[in-house]
């Protein structure tokens, strides 16, 4: 259970009567005990999938970028990279 939050914070907004109607027809449906409690716990759910959603795509840029990075980027082969070259090579001439 969610340990009890002190909600001292205010959100004003302003919405048309059809809004509101629908917003309170799905607060019944939901059955959300408050009207409040409805549009926090919406508006909450819905904020945390576009920050998990901008947070995914974040890090498939973040990986695609170091993968062409590291595959097309003009590096020069470090040491251990030419020892085994050079390993591979004079097994194959065998």
């Amino acid at each position: 259970m969610e340990a009890s939050k002190t909600k001292d914070e205010r959100i004003e907004i302003r919405v048309s009567h059809q809004e509101k109607r629908i917003f309170r027809k799905a607060q019944k449906l939901s059955g959300d005990k408050s009207f409040s409690s409805f549009i926090v716990r919406i508006v909450k759910d819905h904020a945390e999938e576009i920050i998990a959603k901008n947070d995914r795509i974040l890090a498939s840029e973040r990986d695609r970028n170091m993968f062409f990075d590291a595959v097309f980027e003009a590096s020069k082969p470090n040491q251990n990279l030419i020892k085994a070259a050079e390993k591979y090579k004079t097994k194959m001439d065998l």
